[in-house]
């Protein structure tokens, strides 16, 4: 209805020429309030807080100086330098954002610490194949020119996410970014190894890893990703010796029975306790092998017999340890057989397969092969399929570090949410195993260990060495491996604040406040973080993990590249804005859960943005010449709508805050968006207009304005956290509409609305009333196909308490459900005979059917009312009757079920009178 109203009467009551733009474009909107945002400094924590300091309102809330001020901070889940925007990366910065913004707008000295990872493997992989395009490999350019080629790369491209985010509107220090390899960063990864390795937590062994045998390289277990594939299991006898039987195993891998060194099965599985102890001669190769037990067996899996590779199966690995198996590798780090694997050496591990097979067959030891659908790991980079071998590598001793980060998560000083995902960290935590953190490749932080060529004496050095700390040789050789990616970034939350120096920055934002990340990394990214920051720091990272979901397509699926159905957020954000895309990611979430991407939604979202517009315009075009220094509210005759706005404005202020501080951010969204469109703008504004232009005298279109500015002023505020270009538009165009300067240079450094204490419950009552009529006769309208613009005459029946409220709200019912005659009767006159009957807030409302309506379809009409009555009134009788509900949600909430309650028995109640007199 906003729209539908012309300019003319409007710009006459302003008495000036007014340029807002009459349609909402978010590419015009969001070009330039970025920039003006970082050229003013206001990412910068004592920059917005002193600026912010001007704010007349900024006294108020006990916000002081920078000095004083409690930090609030963030750092920035470092983005690969490799990456572009996806999705996830859209959610999880604007969750970051929403939460910033909120607490600087708060007058906390907040920091957003931004970032990106070197991604070793990645990054690499990237350049690796830029050289093969030219003809080249890392080998013929060597180590040293190759890393060269790779900072070329990284100062390239690596800015391409960044000035992603900055579209995307995330209010980082851009001025404290770091990179996981920059100088200072570097320092503190070295430094943190070498004390490590110096205390015995760091040390050198034989382990079995996830091995790419494309990229030459050891992945962590977050790099390797598991896909569902049809295969086959394979049924193998091993002879018994000592006699003609034998046992059957089943594999998927038949190639690796080569390197078996053991045959297990469940202690507890009383068909094969008898064979416990004997021995059996393994296929093809003839080596005699045991008959363990081991609990790990599953004995639902094929025949509850296991084949023991401990060179090439994790799992297998661990039994072996306990069981002090030999180790044979028969697959090597090129994937081809070893020489272990007698006549197949040299095969392909998959010709290995197809050789084994075949002899198998041939010699009357395959039994039968089946069809199987099971996981198969590849590498996150290459898509190969990932080969676990037993190499020597470093590791870190995971149980003495992971006691302390295990009490943190106990004790609450770090808190999950939602609390659920701390069940999963400590199950991990208190499994944990030792962590490999070496590398094969040549882009990282090289480990900082040296080897004497001399004496054998190898030692850890922060700085790069240049003789043998033993001997004084300078005959030295660094270990060619660099670290874990995950090693670095686990020092992000104190490095990326100057640790090891003692810097300002790390006294003041050390530790951080809240980490907002994916529940897939709990474990890789911020388990590790945890345990070094209590290690280093004496003090945990950050008080709060707040879990978020994926973003998965509208069939509920993963988005990925396979399946071609991811959504570029930057197109998104070309086609609709940037606001738009942030609400569409944060309203209707809930934390830790999934959220499924429907364009549907986003359309939604930007709706909403023209919604905001076009009430905003019309606000505008009536407030040319509102002065905000005349008498103030607390001095002006309010209406009852007034009055019910403000209220509406207090409650909205007051429960966003409590979500955010929940970090309930999606119904932070949901509780703006019910205000904004069905309060402000479908209501408050309709039934302001009149006063507007000036038909109630001027003293009420002042008040009127003073009411509009207020409101539209604070709610953009509320706004702002969630959709910062839209708000901040249109903030500096109110100001620039009555002539005056805002009182700070952006709507980002206002103070944070709070509830004002004008809540009126009789206010809202009444106007609850007045919409609920409304609303109620525009159904009747609509069912009954009545012409938009033909007038009806309505019959409403009133208590004496309510009478006054009605026939003060009479000329808005008319007006806005375009009514003839409104005839307000008693409870005890008459009903209207032959009518339309609707129960409106407990209010009878009839419009008589003469010409209007069908009575059979009347009757329906009411019959299905009625069952949505009585369908309502038995969930809220059913949340009254949960003595849980009752006793643990907030008084005011259960007071209003109760409300609800009889609200909907009485109209249920009416309903039914209504029905009766119908069918008579």
């Amino acid at each position: 209805m906003i729209a539908e109203e012309t300019d003319g009467e409007a710009k006459q009551q302003a008495g000036r020429t007014f340029d807002m733009p009459t349609k909402y474009d978010p590419k015009q909107v969001e070009a330039s309030w970025y920039g003006y945002w970082e050229s003013h400094g206001l990412f910068r924590p004592d920059t917005a807080l002193s600026v912010r300091a001007a704010h007349p309102e900024a006294g108020a809330d006990g916000a002081g100086a920078a000095a004083d001020a409690e930090p609030f901070t963030v750092v920035i889940p470092p983005p690969n330098v490799t990456g572009s925007l996806h999705m996830g990366h859209a959610l999880n910065n604007t969750l970051q954002d929403v939460l910033v913004r909120w607490r600087r707008m708060q007058g906390r000295l907040t920091l957003w610490v931004p970032g990106t990872d070197h991604a070793g493997i990645a990054t690499q992989h990237v350049v690796e194949e830029e050289l093969a395009k030219e003809g080249y490999s890392r080998y013929s350019l060597g180590r040293e020119k190759f890393v060269q080629r790779v900072w070329a790369w990284k100062e390239k491209y690596g800015h391409i996410i960044t000035d992603q985010l900055r579209r995307l509107g995330a209010s980082c220090d851009w001025e404290r970014e770091r990179f996981t390899m920059d100088e200072g960063l570097s320092r503190a990864v070295r430094q943190v190894f070498v004390e490590l390795y110096n205390k015995g937590l760091i040390y050198q062994g034989n382990y079995i890893v996830n091995w790419c045998p494309s990229c030459a390289t050891t992945l962590s277990d977050i790099e390797v990703e598991h896909e569902e594939r049809d295969g086959k299991l394979y049924y193998i006898r091993y002879p018994l010796l000592g006699d003609d039987g034998y046992i059957v195993v089943a594999t998927t891998r038949p190639e690796t029975m080569l390197g078996d060194t053991a045959v297990a099965v469940n202690p507890d599985d009383s068909r094969y306790e008898h064979l416990i102890g004997r021995y059996v001669k393994l296929p093809l190769i003839g080596r005699e092998i045991p008959i363990i037990a081991d609990s790990w067996v599953d004995p639902e899996f094929g025949t509850g017999m296991v084949k023991v590779t401990p060179a090439h199966d994790p799992n297998d690995f661990e039994i072996g340890l306990r069981h002090d198996l030999e180790q044979v590798q028969v697959i090597g780090d090129d994937a081809r057989m070893t020489k272990e694997a007698g006549k197949y050496a040299g095969l392909d591990r998959y010709e290995a397969r197809q050789a084994v097979v075949k002899d198998l067959e041939a010699q009357g030891l395959l039994e039968k092969v089946e069809d199987h659908v099971h996981a198969v790991g590849q590498c996150y980079r290459c898509d190969t399929v990932v080969e676990p071998l037993v190499s020597k590598q470093w590791f870190v001793k995971m149980k003495p570090l992971a006691e302390p980060a295990i009490e943190v998560v106990k004790d609450g000083r770090v808190k999950f949410v939602p609390e659920r995902f701390a069940r999963n960290y400590l199950h991990w935590m208190e499994n944990i195993r030792d962590w490999c953190i070496s590398r094969q490749l040549w882009w990282g932080h090289r480990i900082p260990v040296w080897t004497c060529r001399s004496c054998g004496e190898m030692f850890a050095s922060v700085d790069d060495a240049t003789h043998c700390e033993n001997c004084g040789s300078e005959n030295i050789e660094q270990d060619p491996d660099v670290l874990d990616t995950w090693f670095s970034s686990a020092l992000w939350p104190f490095s990326t604040l100057g640790w090891p120096e003692d810097t300002e920055d790390l006294r003041t934002f050390y530790p951080t406040s809240v980490l907002v990340t994916g529940f897939d990394i709990i474990y890789f990214w911020v388990a590790r973080m945890i345990f070094m920051g209590l290690s280093f720091m004496e003090k945990e990272p950050f008080s709060h993990v707040l879990i978020h979901g994926l973003v998965r397509d509208a069939l509920g699926r993963k988005m990925s590249k396979s399946l071609g159905n991811g959504v570029d957020p930057l197109d998104v954000i070309e086609e609709f804005g940037a606001d738009a895309l942030r609400f569409t990611l944060v309203s209707g979430i809930a934390p830790g859960n999934d959220t499924r991407w429907q364009p549907e939604r986003v359309e939604a979202a930007r709706n909403f943005a023209n919604k905001i517009w076009n009430a905003s315009r019309f606000a505008l075009m009536n407030l040319g010449d509102f002065d905000p220094g005349e008498k103030p509210l607390a001095q002006r005759e309010l209406t009852v709508h007034d009055r019910w706005i403000l209220s509406r404005l207090d409650w909205t202020a007051g429960e966003v805050n409590r979500h955010l501080e929940r970090f309930d951010l999606g119904e932070g969204a949901r509780e703006l968006y019910d205000f904004v469109w069905s309060e402000l703008c479908d209501w408050y504004i309709e039934l302001v207009k009149p006063r507007l232009y000036g038909r109630d005298g001027e003293e009420s279109r002042r008040t009127a304005q003073h009411v509009l500015w207020h409101v539209l002023e604070a709610t953009l505020r509320l706004l702002h956290p969630y959709m910062p270009f839209i708000t901040e538009d249109i903030w500096q165009r109110m100001y620039k509409a009555i002539g005056a300067e805002p009182p700070v240079p952006s709507i980002m450094v206002t103070p944070w609305p709070k509830p004002a204490g004008r809540r009126d419950e009789a206010a809202e009552r009444e106007v609850e009333m007045l919409t609920e009529i409304v609303r109620a006769i525009r159904n009747i309208r609509a069912e009954q196909h009545v012409e938009p613009g033909r007038r009806i005459d309505v019959v409403v029946q009133a208590t004496p308490e309510r009478r006054a409220a009605l026939e003060a709200a009479v000329p808005h019912i008319q007006t806005l459900a375009r009514v003839e005659n409104l005839e307000i009767r008693s409870m005890d006159d008459p009903k209207p005979e032959k009518a339309i009957a609707a129960i409106a807030a407990g209010v009878p409302v009839y419009v008589p059917l003469a010409g209007l309506v069908d009575i059979e379809q009347e009757i329906a009409r009411l019959e299905k009312e009625l069952a949505e009555a009585e369908k309502q009134l038995a969930g809220v009788s059913a949340r009254l009757a949960n003595e849980n509900f009752v006793s643990k949600a907030p008084a005011s909430v259960v007071e209003r079920e109760r409300e609800k309650q009889r609200e909907l028995a009485e109209r249920a109640e009416l309903l039914r009178q209504r029905l009766a007199e119908l069918r008579e």
